[in-house]
């Protein structure tokens, strides 16, 4: 059984489902079955079924009724889905009683691989769901990625980099996810060392729509940063009590509350004024010339 699902894989799902191709006697049955016996795939690797399209599929089958029969295999209730559960799904949305299937005997691993292959060579799956039915072939049926990619067509090294895709933060993934940001946009974040790197260029990427390149450009960027930090971290820790110091300083010479804010890419110096007056006379201490208008409210400066 085995090695004629193999071979049935091989060939794509047709191969799979098809009635043709065989002795007469062989051939599948189709038979009517009530929806509400019919449990989804529990193998099932996609996750989002967009309501749009499913009401379209419903109306399409309000009209024209089921084209195609579903497959099933027998459960200890009733039956569990093999392949069709967008038919199925818009079936009942339709308010149908019955369905057209077609009833399969397979393993659990052989429902793993029809479910992945029947979604990819339909291009119903997102690349998150994508990567993850690979990890789970490679995990369940201890393949390689190698073997993984002949079996659903893929290249290994295209297997590889989709199950790449895990390593991202979960943020970045349901971004992937939606559609939000691409796969050759969410990719290059792979370089970044935490997760919450890997967010702020994603965010970025997003805001200002770059495309892979430049997200290839920004994470180089960003990529450099915490060599930055990391060469800076000492000297920071040693100039520390002189920001403390020079901060009191400035309290003394200004006489109003002053707060320094060392930062990576930039810092600030905020200086406290309580009234247009204080404001003029920190202004005069700080250059000696004719201050600028004066604000008609308290608040602070930063510089």
């Amino acid at each position: 059984m085995m090695n004629k699902m193999q071979r049935g894989l091989g060939r794509g799902l047709d191969a799979l489902f098809s009635p043709g191709g065989g002795n007469e006697e062989d051939q599948p049955q189709v038979i009517s079955v009530p929806v509400k016996k019919i449990s989804p795939n529990q193998f099932q690797p996609r996750r989002i079924f967009h309501d749009e399209a499913l009401n379209e599929l419903a109306s399409s089958i309000e009209q024209y009724g089921i084209l195609q029969p579903i497959v099933l295999r027998k459960a200890l209730n009733g039956y569990e889905l093999v392949a069709g559960e967008r038919r199925w799904r818009a079936s009942k949305l339709a308010g149908m009683d019955n369905i057209p299937a077609i009833i399969k005997e397979y393993t659990d691993s052989e429902m793993i691989e029809i479910a992945l292959i029947e979604n990819i060579q339909r291009e119903d799956l997102n690349a998150i769901e994508e990567a993850l039915a690979y990890r789970r072939l490679m995990d369940e049926l201890s393949l390689t990625q190698e073997e993984v990619g002949r079996k659903v067509g893929r290249s290994r090294s295209l297997v590889a980099n989709m199950v790449r895709l895990l390593n991202l933060h979960p943020k970045v993934q349901e971004y992937v996810s939606r559609g939000t940001l691409s796969m050759g946009q969410a990719r290059p974040l792979l370089a970044l060392e935490t997760g919450d790197l890997q967010i702020e260029a994603a965010e970025i990427i997003i805001e200002e729509d770059l495309s892979a390149r430049g997200a290839e450009e920004l994470v180089r960027r960003y990529s450099e940063l915490p060599k930055q930090a990391k060469a800076q971290t000492k000297s920071t820790e040693e100039k520390g009590i002189f920001v403390v110091e020079a901060g009191d300083r400035l309290k003394l010479l200004l006489g109003t509350q002053v707060k320094i804010k060392p930062g990576k890419l930039k810092s600030k110096i905020e200086i406290e004024f309580y009234s247009p007056e204080d404001f003029e006379r920190i202004v005069e201490v700080l250059s000696g010339t004719q201050p600028p208008e004066i604000p008609k409210s308290h608040g602070k400066f930063v510089i």
